[in-house]
């Protein structure tokens, strides 16, 4: 499994950036994809995450401002960020995870750097 991120960049407070993630490999595994994102020194945490049902999370922080969509069959997924916040800036990394035989499974990305200026 692999998943390609991409979309990252420089951008002022207020403005949008698009994150886009691809998944190859065996994807018919997945049950869902979604974005983290981590501070230098701190956790990673999740942003937001849409399953093959079509079930969105997205975290408290972003709420009303980032959007998550995905190709409908949950192999390429997208975060639509806007009014980006200082706040924001961080690696983001996409996520697909798989619930089998009740083990949960967790594939990664590379990051991709998004960082906001005030």
């Amino acid at each position: 499994v692999q998943l390609q991120a991409s979309g990252g960049g420089l951008v002022q407070a207020g403005g949008s950036l698009r994150l886009s993630c691809a998944a190859s490999g065996s994807i018919r595994s997945f049950n869902g994809m979604g974005w983290y994102r981590q501070i230098p020194g701190k956790q990673r945490v999740p942003v937001a995450s849409i399953t093959r049902g079509g079930i969105e999370s997205v975290a408290d922080a972003v709420k009303g401002r980032f959007t998550i969509s995905s190709d409908g069959v949950v192999n390429t997924v997208f975060l639509q960020m806007t009014n980006l916040k200082p706040e924001d800036t961080a690696v983001y990394y996409c996520n697909a995870f798989s619930f089998l035989g009740g083990i949960l499974t967790d594939y990664w990305g590379q990051g991709t750097l998004v960082t906001v200026s005030s």
